[in-house]
């Protein structure tokens, strides 16, 4: 995550949490008028759209106080899917031997991207086994992550 997206993450935690939900992580992505927040919302009983209407009328109020993107975006409330986005170690230690995509912000051997299973996370490390080949990447290098949906 960002700074940006760390700043909001806190702001909003406790607005989603009293809304009876969780908030696994933001993301902005910025693209002039046309930016996007987009929140990653979870429930023990599942996801609703009207959950995420609940959620977005809650914290849209906030984000009109506080006011912490200075720019025009859409706000957009989400369940996790089936291709589970992960922002924190806490994330990661859940799918351990599951399939996960990872992509980094700074190259690592010669590469971005990574798909594989999740072997172990040691320390600040995740260990992703990638066509047979175990991979040590730095938690902190992770710019987005998510779990693979198996069919």
């Amino acid at each position: 995550m960002t700074k940006q997206e760390q700043r909001l993450t806190e702001l909003l935690t406790p607005t989603v949490e009293a809304a009876g939900f969780e908030l696994l992580g933001c993301e902005f992505v910025p693209a002039g008028r046309h930016s996007t927040l987009r929140l990653f919302i979870d429930h023990p009983d599942g996801v609703t759209v009207d959950h995420c209407a609940v959620v977005s009328r809650e914290v849209g109020a906030i984000l009109d106080v506080e006011d912490p993107i200075p720019n025009e975006y859409n706000l957009e409330v989400s369940s996790p899917g089936l291709d589970r986005p992960l922002f924190t170690a806490e994330h990661f230690a859940k799918v351990v031997g599951q399939k996960v995509e990872v992509k980094l912000a700074i190259p690592q051997d010669g590469r971005r991207r990574f798909k594989g299973q999740l072997l172990e996370i040691v320390d600040d490390m995740l260990v992703i086994e990638v066509d047979g080949k175990p991979y040590r990447l730095l938690m902190d290098n992770v710019d987005k992550a998510n779990v693979v949906p198996v069919f």
